[in-house]
């Protein structure tokens, strides 16, 4: 059965606008990059002499996620609604969600509220929701 995550793939379309960010805001690191051309008959992805370059981006002991540019066919527009089905979110862990708030919003980053600071017996959390350049959900919890 499941032993563990390996990655989360999302379709991007400006790709090198999408590494930009998720290197150079938000500090992880490109850790590599293929060039995948399926052969005629298809291959995993059931698609059939599709091209597509992937970049995978994390940390070298975590986990990562996978940057997927279809050049052919291209990848196609769809809904950012939070409530569409199959919406998917990538969460990061932070040490100061007022200070990521700030420092990613000066970079223009679009959040849906200022963060949300609760008090409990545990200790302080922190959680607040924002979207990459291209409208995918990321969750920010301290």
């Amino acid at each position: 059965m499941v032993t563990g995550f390996n990655h989360t793939g999302i379709v991007v379309d400006d790709l090198e606008r999408m590494v930009r960010f998720y290197c150079d805001d938000l500090g992880l690191a490109e850790l590599n990059r293929i060039e995948s051309n399926a052969p005629p008959e298809g291959n995993h992805t059931g698609i059939p002499g599709s091209r597509r370059t992937l970049v995978f981006v994390g940390f070298e002991d975590g986990h990562r996620i996978e940057l997927v540019k279809y050049h052919d066919p291209v990848s196609a527009d769809r809904q950012q609604e939070m409530t569409q089905l199959g919406t998917a979110h990538i969460c990061f862990n932070v040490e100061d969600i007022e200070k990521t708030h700030a420092d990613l919003s000066a970079r223009g980053i679009r959040f849906v509220t200022a963060p949300i600071i609760r008090q409990t017996e545990n200790g302080r959390h922190g959680i607040v929701y924002a979207q990459d350049p291209e409208g995918n959900w990321l969750e920010f919890i301290e």
